[in-house]
């Protein structure tokens, strides 16, 4: 399309009043700034967070008699997290597992986090969360404390390696926003 056709005419605007070019440029120049901008700002991080989790090393137990219920006859996986004790006197048996109670754990990236750990049953358990530098040994009716910032996204196990393979818990690490 030509001028006549629009009623514009781009050229007059560079040759007309050099003071009202200069504050339309500039003008021009500020909303692209502003639109840039705009694109380009990201979201405020969260700060991060001091969270408590309250945890306890737990020992489920069951059993029967054998006149009930026959003992299993099948072995449970090797290690000391399970463990199947045969009939007494009276032909009771039992079986328990070892485990961190919650079994998951979640929280977001740059929290720190303190478990606050209560030994219930077991004389000990180690304390090991990967890739963090968490190690420690939990002890019956003591609460131990071990703090750490969760730096990396993902899921991290937390074991007793005393009581493998059932002692084991996740560490969920959401990404922060």
């Amino acid at each position: 399309m030509t001028p006549a056709e629009t009623g514009v005419d781009v050229r007059a605007f560079w040759k007309g009043d050099p003071v009202y070019r200069r504050f339309m440029v500039a003008g021009m120049l500020s909303m692209v700034v502003l639109v840039v901008a705009g694109c380009t700002e990201s979201a405020p991080s969260r700060a991060a967070t001091e969270r408590t989790i309250y945890m306890a090393a737990v020992e489920p137990k069951g059993g029967a008699t054998v006149d009930q219920e026959p003992m299993p006859d099948s072995d449970l996986p090797p290690g000391g997290g399970y463990v199947l004790r045969p009939p007494d006197e009276n032909g009771r048996w039992e079986v328990s597992t070892y485990k961190w109670d919650p079994g998951v754990i979640i929280v977001n990236e740059g929290d720190i986090v303190t478990l606050e750990i209560v030994g219930i049953h077991g004389k000990e358990h180690t304390i090991m969360i990967e890739e963090h530098d968490v190690q420690d040994i939990v002890t019956r009716g003591h609460v131990t404390r071990v703090t750490f910032t969760a730096g990396q996204v993902g899921i991290f196990k937390i074991v007793c390696d005393i009581h493998l393979p059932s002692m084991q818990a996740d560490l969920v690490v959401l990404a922060s926003e």
